[in-house]
């Protein structure tokens, strides 16, 4: 909320206003007490846009259809005037938290609260359809939570980018990722109520997984993944994701109506029943650390603004007018995203003839609201969500997403947390394309990328705009990356450069020998190299060590064995990274009679090493950089199981740890809203914070990396089909 302006007037049609909710291009929106003592939320249409004669019919026709219904999910119209010089309507105020804060801060909603969600959004929507009207931009914006259930709000009415967009042939109003194909290609004729049951579908994969089924990143690349891809569902719960499919099909004439959705939401057959869920109380529709803040801020709605007004800011065609210095009582100005919080405009795109030619994004920083409200500080997270490295990059933004949401459900806090994702594929124009995203929304650090050639692509932009860019998985003795290349980088794993100790402490500490050999695999270049060099410089156990090349193009190990064996080795380390060549040494070991301990690095950790190396690989270590998943924490891993219906994946358990570092550092800058990206990249290097995976502490030579003494690896061994966790190398006996 912000204060009325000298420009507002006191009242609009008997409904005294309070406070200024949000103002774009279309008009005002208010916050006002009726004549009756109710709040509303009062929107006004500027006079230029309802000087267009079809503007003003279609705004008449809109406001007299959603009048009608009466569904409980609604945010019902309690007065208007369409015939005023600037046309006005006041909805019922909502004043609990949108879906889409709810999902970013405490993630994906139980299934029994998604059935609820989705069948009183699909009773609205058969009531505005049987109305004659279609919604045209359901999404997570537009759905307030309330004790008692969803409402849907904004009809399109006060949404339009301007007069044209709403009554131009080809022209369409929505938002990226919550079209359907039909708004997407601007095929007007073919928008109606199937497009809302498309949106809607998309809103409930939302809310069941917390990711858009046609991802995020570029508008147009969002709009293109919904005409011409399949939906990602990979995280929706099995019992919801056949009705989510049926939703989300291409061809409007295939999609189930909203009356149909409501019915196959509420059935009471046994499979497809609500089920129990240990955070969703019988009583209350909504996990309790959602419950909470609709709580927080239903209760601060009790608490009105004195209408206090101030004089007209500076604009670009009034230059000389003064703004007026902040009462002391003021509240920051609300971000759009708090804005869109209390029911007014949410990040939209115009698409006109098929092309995004406008997209206005919510702003990601998040101030605090009056009478205390929590600011919302923003983290960026980009990986390869989709490409090669899947598999890393959707675990690393779980265990982000994890954390995020186990801040937010702390009693105490005094800031909120939210994660924005982007999906750069690992390759540098995705990288560059959300590092221009995330500075321009003003996210105070970014985790991430997750390869070297993303890394350097957007690290000098996040250099130049003074943000933190947190690397959880990559390294930075990478030949290409430098620990000052580029310098805005902080690393939170162990360096490969020291990869070898691992394995000399095992064969040190644990099973000690005196002669290692070292099966120098030259295909695996500089990495290979590195680690050949650190043991032969410092054999295990002060004892000897040699080494025995092959070749990169050779695929026989047999000869370097036999070399190893004549040289008495007890214990043999494989250089290389390839799983396919690792068992080629492994089967050559075995075949030869060897028994004493085999070890390699992480890079060979892969399931191809077990079935191909098959019995050989049986009691082989690694050395890694990373933890394992289910062992660093009993409520990490049963939450993620919880969550995602899988098990941890690698770095997740670092990634949690990542934005545990950036909270600790916002807390020591006070967590309020005016903390600066460039101070949470500055004082990261004055934390210390203890994580689940290790403790995360940097060296203070100016090198962006872990301490050398908190710098952690572990040991794993192959046991059966998997590979077995023995603990952080140190502490393994």
């Amino acid at each position: 909320m912000r204060p009325l302006t000298a420009d507002d007037p006191d009242a609009i049609g008997g409904h005294r206003l309070l406070a200024r909710l949000g103002a774009g291009g279309m008009g005002v929106v208010y916050l006002a007490r009726s004549s009756g003592g109710a709040l509303v939320a009062l929107k006004t249409i500027r006079a230029e846009h309802a000087a267009d004669p079809a503007f003003r019919i279609r705004f008449r026709r809109e406001v007299t259809a959603v009048r009608g219904p009466t569904r409980r999910p609604l945010v019902p119209v309690v007065a208007a005037d369409t015939e005023a010089r600037e046309p006005w309507l006041a909805t019922e105020f909502v004043p609990g938290p949108s879906l889409a804060e709810a999902v970013d801060g405490f993630g994906a909603l139980p299934v029994a609260a998604v059935r609820v969600l989705g069948s009183r959004l699909a009773d609205a929507l058969t009531a505005v359809h049987a109305a004659g009207v279609v919604h045209r931009d359901v999404k997570p914006g537009n759905i307030l939570l309330a004790l008692d259930g969803p409402r849907l709000i904004d009809f399109g009415i006060a949404q339009a980018a301007g007069a044209t967009a709403l009554t131009a042939t080809g022209a369409v109003v929505g938002t990226p990722g919550f079209l359907a194909p039909e708004q997407a290609q601007a095929r007007a004729g073919e928008v109606g109520p199937p497009s809302d049951v498309f949106a809607l579908g998309c809103v409930l994969a939302y809310a069941a997984s917390g990711r858009r089924p046609f991802g995020t990143g570029h508008a147009a690349g969002v709009l293109f993944r919904t005409v011409h891809e399949e939906p990602d569902v990979t995280d929706v719960p099995a019992e919801l994701a056949a009705l989510i499919r049926a939703c989300l099909v291409k061809e409007p004439a295939g999609r189930p109506t909203a009356a149909e959705v409501a019915a196959v939401l509420r059935d009471p057959r046994p499979a497809l029943a609500v089920r129990a869920h240990p955070d969703t109380r019988k009583d209350h529709w909504l996990p309790p650390a959602v419950l909470r803040l609709v709580a927080e801020r239903s209760a601060r709605a009790l608490d009105v603004p004195t209408p206090r007004r101030t004089a007209r800011q500076p604009t670009g065609d009034d230059p000389t007018a003064v703004a007026a210095p902040p009462h002391p009582g003021d509240a920051r100005p609300p971000s759009r995203r708090r804005v869109l919080l209390t029911g007014s405009a949410a990040a939209s795109v115009l698409v006109v003839g098929g092309g995004a030619t406008t997209y206005l994004a919510a702003g990601r920083g998040g101030t605090g609201g009056p009478g205390g409200a929590l600011p919302v500080h923003t983290l960026g997270f980009q990986a390869d969500l989709s490409g090669a490295g899947k598999a890393d990059g959707v675990a690393q933004e779980r265990g982000a997403r994890l954390a995020v949401e186990r801040h937010n459900a702390r009693a105490g806090i005094t800031f909120r947390l939210a994660l924005d994702t982007a999906d750069d594929r690992g390759e540098p124009a995705g990288a560059e394309r959300a590092a221009r995203r995330f500075i321009g929304a003003g996210v105070r650090a970014v985790l991430g990328p997750g390869t070297v050639d993303a890394a350097l692509a957007a690290g000098p932009l996040y250099q130049a705009a003074r943000t933190a860019m947190v690397l959880i998985s990559v390294d930075v003795d990478d030949d290409r990356l430098t620990p000052s290349n580029p310098p805005a980088l902080r690393v939170t794993r162990a360096p490969e450069s020291f990869l070898a100790l691992p394995l000399i402490s095992y064969l040190t500490s644990v099973r000690p020998v005196e002669r290692t050999a070292v099966i120098e695999d030259r295909a695996a270049g500089r990495t290979g190299a590195r680690l050949t060099d650190s043991l032969a410089r410092t054999p295990p156990h002060q004892g000897t060590t040699s080494v025995h090349a092959v070749a990169a193009g050779g695929d026989d190990f047999a000869p370097a064995v036999r070399a190893a064996l004549s040289a008495r080795a007890q214990a043999v380390v494989f250089s290389g990274t390839s799983p396919e060549r690792a068992a080629r040494c492994a089967r050559a070991l075995a075949d030869a009679g060897f028994s004493g301990p085999r070890l390699g690095t992480w890079h060979i950790m892969r399931p191809a090493f077990l079935q191909q190396a098959g019995p050989a690989a049986q009691d082989w270590l690694f050395g890694t950089p990373f933890t394992d998943p289910g062992s660093v924490s009993g409520t990490f891993g049963a939450d993620y199981r919880a969550r995602y219906g899988t098990a941890p994946g690698r770095w997740s358990p670092e990634a949690y740890d990542a934005v545990g570092l950036v909270t600790r550092t916002l807390e020591r800058l006070g967590g309020t809203a005016g903390v600066a990206p460039e101070a949470v990249a500055r004082h990261l290097f004055d934390v210390t914070y203890r994580g689940i995976a290790k403790t995360l502490r940097f060296a203070t030579d100016g090198t962006n990396t872990l301490d050398p003494e908190a710098a952690a690896y572990f040991l794993y061994r192959a046991k059966g089909n998997t590979f077995r966790f023995l603990g952080r190398h140190d502490q393994v006996r």
